[in-house]
């Protein structure tokens, strides 16, 4: 199958699980073309049978505001006439699907290509459900040939949100376990954790609805039990006020900030914890990383985050912002070795058993194929 692939190039979730999604398919003789305004940060290689096509900004005096959904049309035009594409598979509802559906639209009677939307969460739970893009995102689910979602929540969320009866297929993320491996690397411990601290470890973008400053506050508490240091991976809006507080909080020298990273899995095999605070997730990406890892993770009730972590089994899950009750969990795991090497191996065989990209990624394969019999 020749398969386009519209996704955010950034570090954000959906665009990590559309970039692995497109390799692994070209792993398996799919030709596929990834459409964006970047080269996807993963595709740092060359991979046969991948093809990146850059969606190119027009700069007019007349516009005040640049139109991205209008330009990724018509690229998505070119690349559907030009390279013959069976199916177009849009990651991300806004602006993603109105520009797949506009450029499917204007080549009715040339192209029988098959629009795909998989919707992530935010485009969902946060910027979907803002009164002027909600109409316009429901119309673009709706006139998806097919929509999937990385959770059963997300699932659900979308139906009532947008009072839809359109069929959603979920269709989990996914993780290549064999990349993903907890490797010791005892450099790696000793530059964070000299005097052989505990480590615990967040990762993500650094917005307030991932509530990185209730990861100093958990630290907060399992300091006065357990030497420890937190590593924070990445980098946005609130890295400045998780900084403030751990100043205030006289902790400053127990937390290390490494903003933006590549080398993902070696960092997280250095982990005794991973914590997971936020106030919303669609599914958990970083759970999940972590966890095929072997590290357990403490995190909130909040999305698809229960549809990952297995309470009491692969880590712990408190309500959200119950700070007390996940500094209980984590040093629970810190003091008790057995119990940590449990949790550790239940972590990386759920992640195995449930979320391996060899499980996941033929789902999408016979999804395309239903659509083009």
């Amino acid at each position: 199958m020749k398969i386009g692939i519209v996704c955010y190039p950034t570090y954000g979730g959906s665009g990590v699980v559309a970039t692995e999604l497109g390799t692994s398919l070209a792993k398996r003789g799919h030709q596929v073309h990834f459409i964006t305004y970047a080269q996807p940060m993963r595709l740092d290689r060359f991979q046969d049978n991948i093809f990146f096509h850059e969606v190119e900004m027009p700069n007019y005096p007349l516009f005040e505001f640049q139109l991205y959904s209008l330009a990724l049309a018509g690229k998505i035009i070119d690349v559907i006439k030009y390279e013959n594409l069976d199916i177009l598979h849009v990651h991300y509802a806004i602006p993603h699907a109105i520009s797949g559906y506009l450029a499917k639209q204007t080549l009715q009677g040339i192209s029988n290509v098959k629009l795909v939307t998989t919707l992530h969460g935010t485009d969902i739970t946060l910027i979907g459900l803002e009164p002027s893009f909600l109409p316009l995102v429901k119309f673009s689910i709706e006139q998806s040939d097919a929509v999937t979602s990385v959770s059963r929540f997300l699932a659900e969320k979308t139906k009532t949100g947008f009072n839809t009866d359109a069929e959603i297929q979920v269709i989990n993320n996914f993780i290549d376990t064999s990349v993903y491996n907890r490797d010791e690397c005892p450099q790696i411990r000793r530059k964070i954790a000299p005097n052989g601290e505990k480590i615990l470890m967040h990762i993500s973008n650094f917005r307030p609805v991932k509530r990185v400053t209730d990861t100093v506050l958990i630290l907060n508490e399992v300091l006065k039990s357990v030497p420890t240091t937190l590593v924070l991976v990445g980098d946005g809006p609130d890295r400045a006020e998780a900084e403030r507080l751990s100043r205030e909080l006289g902790i400053a020298d127990n937390v290390k900030f490494l903003g933006k990273q590549n080398a993902l899995p070696e960092i997280l095999s250095a982990a005794d914890v991973f914590l997971l605070p936020s106030q919303s997730e669609s599914f958990g990406l970083s759970a999940l990383e972590a966890m095929s890892c072997g590290t357990p993770v403490v995190a909130t009730s909040m999305g698809g985050i229960p549809e990952v972590i297995v309470h009491g089994e692969s880590g712990f899950i408190a309500e959200l912002g119950d700070i007390q009750r996940m500094a209980k969990y984590t040093v629970d795991l810190l003091t008790n070795e057995k119990k940590w090497r449990i949790f550790s191996q239940n972590a990386r065989q759920r992640a195995i058993e449930k979320f391996e990209t060899s499980l996941i990624v033929p789902q999408y394969e016979e999804l395309y194929k239903r659509l083009l019999v």
